[in-house]
């Protein structure tokens, strides 16, 4: 026969106490002794108990979860970026549920309509695709905290980013320091943080006085659109002797097209990305990169996601963290 569970009935006559009392302690409660919390923990331990939280949510009306939006669980940055926001909801006593859509609007509706059948708390959005009136009819419903984009602002939304556009000018202000002006950019696609950096690139270019070089190539936030990308500059640009990269994953592919048809990097060719991934920026491949805050700005957002589930009427939050250039070895000065 299978055994029985036990129950918070089982813990309170095991420590000697109250159901109730039980319930407090297993909450976390201030009003519990410390000689009974730690009865009620050993009790608990002893029978194998582990508490019903589909039960305690009904009991509280709160499911003490938030929900987390993921563009797609290939890019490391966003690991870096739920290692802040786990690090704070657990810290505050939140389950966090973890959903992606991929870049398709439609099913990463689809998905968020699964996380708030499940009552969370607030929603976390991190590198998304969905619309602004998708983002504002869901902000009716559970407060938002939006990571990486700061284009959809409302009374329920909350958003932490970095400038996107400076990042990019830092980036090829350095190349440009280098020696270089026959600079590319390959792009991230079809985004407003792929179009910021690539406004930033414009910018730079412009002010560095090189227009005539400008020479930008479509490519998207994976390494295989970079590997590709490098291929077509190559080709149809043999001149150019560095790129600037609209993500970390997209210039690694790009790098690896690079050396493929026979250019050494730094030695020919230099490379900077964008996001200052930790895969990336590790002595093996030793990006140079613009980076971000990404563990803090997951920090950051859960934090103000809390904050306004306990406090709805507060203003909304606009964070802007600062990036800086992390400079390593796939960038150099220009052949002579």
């Amino acid at each position: 026969m299978p055994r029985r569970k036990p129950t918070i009935h089982d813990v309170a006559a095991r420590a000697g106490v109250s159901k109730s009392l039980v319930s407090l302690a297993l909450r976390g409660s201030e009003k519990v002794s410390v000689d009974s919390r730690l009865a009620i923990e050993a009790a608990a331990a002893e029978l194998g108990y582990r508490p019903n939280a589909a039960a305690r949510s009904l009991a509280d009306r709160r499911s003490r979860a938030i929900g987390v939006l993921v563009l797609d669980f290939n890019n490391p940055i966003f690991a870096q970026i739920l290692d802040g926001v786990q690090q704070v909801a657990g810290a505050q006593g939140y389950n966090t549920l973890i959903v992606t859509g991929s870049a398709d609007p439609i099913r990463q509706e689809s998905e968020l309509a699964r996380l708030l059948e499940f009552q969370v708390e607030g929603i976390i959005l991190i590198a998304h695709r969905l619309t602004a009136n998708t983002i504002m009819r869901i902000s009716d419903e559970r407060p938002i905290a939006i990571i990486t984009r700061r284009d959809v602002t409302g009374p329920n939304i909350d958003t932490v980013s970095n400038d996107d556009r400076s990042g990019a000018i830092m980036a090829v202000e350095y190349l440009v320091s280098l020696g270089h002006s026959r600079i590319a950019h390959i792009t991230g696609g079809d985004n407003q943080i792929a179009r910021d950096r690539e406004l930033g690139y414009l910018d730079a270019m412009t002010s560095a006085g090189l227009p005539q070089h400008i020479n930008v190539i479509p490519g998207d936030f994976t390494d295989s659109r970079g590997y590709r990308a490098a291929q077509e500059l190559l080709t149809a640009a043999p001149d150019t002797t560095a790129a600037f990269v609209a993500n970390d994953l997209s210039a690694l592919g790009a790098m690896a097209a690079i050396e493929e048809l026979g250019r050494q990097v730094p030695e020919d060719f230099s490379v900077i990305g964008y996001d200052g991934m930790a895969l990336a920026t590790l002595r093996t491949l030793n990006l140079t990169t613009v980076q971000q805050p990404l563990i803090e700005m997951g920090r950051l957002a859960v934090t103000n996601l809390l904050k306004r589930i306990d406090n709805p009427n507060t203003q909304p939050v606009e964070m802007r963290v600062d990036s800086q250039l992390h400079i390593a070895g796939t960038c150099g000065p220009p052949k002579t």
